[in-house]
């Protein structure tokens, strides 16, 4: 009996999750990805840490702990949305490598459907960031932080959906572009300063343009996440740096959506760009 049509279509998660091993293959065969991605944010936190030690000081949450927040153990939660930050931007600046070299445009071409090609990116993306954090967060204990099994799943049950946005944002970033070097250029001007007002880097105030700045950054509410997430056993006050789990949660998966259908949007125009 012929195959019909539809029996002539791959599917969905078949293509995906090939997509995704070939990010993941790739990544590994690159050391200086590997290297990149989660060296330079563990430099950060050991140099920041020792340098800013002295000087920094802990938001008035830091109370419901019962002891001492230094530096180190505040700059923790943002140094792992770092490595998720860096990983995505690495695993999605290969969109611009893989049109240049022509397998994008080969993939296109293909029947295979737009959603997996996204889906694809995204999951590779996301795998990586979850090993290269999860090896990060394994120096918790290190800062006084312990969590049992139940918190581990949530925190990186959450970290899942921040890895995935962020590498949906890099896409979006990516597809566009026909240059790495406007890659870097779009990098310095948005994600960097996404992560330093995000409330990772230094406490946000409760007043003035700054903490402005930091309601309306999204990077804001995953950082916030992910530290209450850590701190499951303290009631931790809402704060402009610190917004509560539930809008946290909120904010992003709206931008998770946001993100994601705008990459989908962007592989499913028809352009020159889709082609060359």
């Amino acid at each position: 009996m012929p195959a019909t049509e539809k029996d002539s279509q791959p599917g969905l998660f078949r293509p995906a999750w090939t997509l995704a091993q070939r990010e993941l293959i790739r990544f590994f065969r690159q050391r200086s990805r590997v290297i990149g991605a989660f060296g330079q944010p563990l430099l950060f936190w050991i140099l920041f840490g020792a340098g800013l030690k002295n000087s920094f000081q802990a938001p008035d949450w830091s109370q419901m702990l019962g002891r001492p927040l230094s530096y180190q153990e505040y700059f923790f939660p943002g140094v792992a949305v770092m490595i998720v930050l860096f990983t995505a931007i690495f695993s999605t600046i290969s969109i611009i490598e893989d049109r240049k070299e022509g397998f994008l445009q080969g993939v296109l071409v293909s029947p295979v459907s737009r959603l997996a090609i996204v889906l694809g990116k995204l999951t590779g993306g996301m795998c990586l960031s979850l090993i290269q954090a999860g090896i990060f967060l394994a120096l918790a204990p290190l800062m006084g932080i312990q969590a049992n099994l139940l918190q581990w799943s949530a925190i990186f049950g959450f970290l899942a959906l921040l890895a995935f946005t962020l590498t949906a944002l890099g896409f979006v970033m990516a597809w566009p572009l026909d240059s790495t070097q406007g890659y870097h250029a779009l990098m310095i001007m948005l994600l960097m300063p996404m992560w330093l007002l995000s409330g990772a880097f230094f406490p946000g105030g409760e007043s003035g343009w700054l903490s402005w700045l930091m309601r309306l950054n999204p990077l804001t509410y995953g950082v916030a996440a992910l530290r209450r997430l850590l701190y499951w056993d303290y009631p931790l006050p809402v704060s402009a740096g610190l917004p509560s789990m539930g809008v946290s949660l909120l904010v992003t998966v709206i931008f998770a959506s946001t993100c994601i259908g705008l990459s989908v949007a962007l592989v499913s125009r028809q352009s020159e760009r889709n082609v060359r």
